[in-house]
Order: structure tokens, then C-alpha cells, then sequence
């Protein structure tokens, strides 16, 4: 969790997403503790508040769980949950624009298909 904060978006935020990578990434695990809101905001030099704020949506997204006076711990199946939440936002955002964008510059599906089969961009 060494990644760089930038003002594109709400800190909180930021610091949530940094967590599910982590753990899509696998280098937090399912059932291990997470840093505490203090450690975050040492980190990042933020106040721990904020951290709370990021730490508090995973929480009620169930990704995250408190063991009183231990910690934070990654949930069972967050894993899984954070990814089908992200490939649906991905299907639901992404997905749409760039076909949106391909119709108006009349791409046709066949030519989108051999672009992604052959990995262009």
C-alpha cells in the first residue's frame, strides 16, 4: 500500500480503493489485519479521520470487519465481492462509453472484436 495520492478524487475514496487492490492483488488476505486508521494516516500523512472514512466504506460494503481491540480484518469472499462489483462497474461505465463512442465513429462490432482479439487498444 505505497501508492501516490492525487487530487482527482476525495482522499477517503483513494484510500479505499488502495485497500481492495491490495487485496485483489492478494497482498492483503482474506481474515489478515488491515492497517489501523493511525497507520494509514501516518502513512499518507492525512488525518486519521479521513482514513476512517475510507476504512468505514469497506466496512459497509462488507469487505472489511472490526475484531474489537485487535483490528480491521479483510472479510471472507472480499476478494470476490470487490471483483464482481468492479467488472460490472466496468461493464456498466467503461463498456457502454466505448461502445457509445465506437457507434459514433461507425466501428463496426466485428472490427471492435478483431481489435480486442489481436489486444490493440
Amino acid at each position: 500500500m505505497q501508492q501516490k495520492l492525487t487530487e482527482e478524487k476525495s482522499i477517503y475514496l483513494q484510500i479505499s480503493e488502495m485497500l481492495e487492490t491490495d487485496i485483489l492483488r492478494g497482498i492483503l488476505l482474506e481474515e489478515e489485519r488491515v492497517p489501523s486508521t493511525n497507520e494509514l494516516a501516518k502513512l499518507y500523512t492525512i488525518n486519521p479521520a479521513t482514513a476512517a472514512k475510507g476504512i468505514n466504506i469497506l466496512v459497509d460494503n462488507g469487505i472489511l470487519y472490526k475484531r474489537r481491540g485487535i483490528g480491521m480484518f479483510v472479510s471472507a469472499g472480499a476478494k470476490e465481492k470487490i471483483r464482481e462489483r468492479r467488472k460490472q462497474e466496468f461493464y456498466d461505465r467503461r463498456l457502454k462509453e466505448l461502445l457509445a463512442e465506437a457507434h459514433s465513429l461507425g466501428i463496426t462490432r466485428q472490427e471492435l472484436m478483431d481489435h480486442i482479439e489481436k489486444g490493440e487498444a
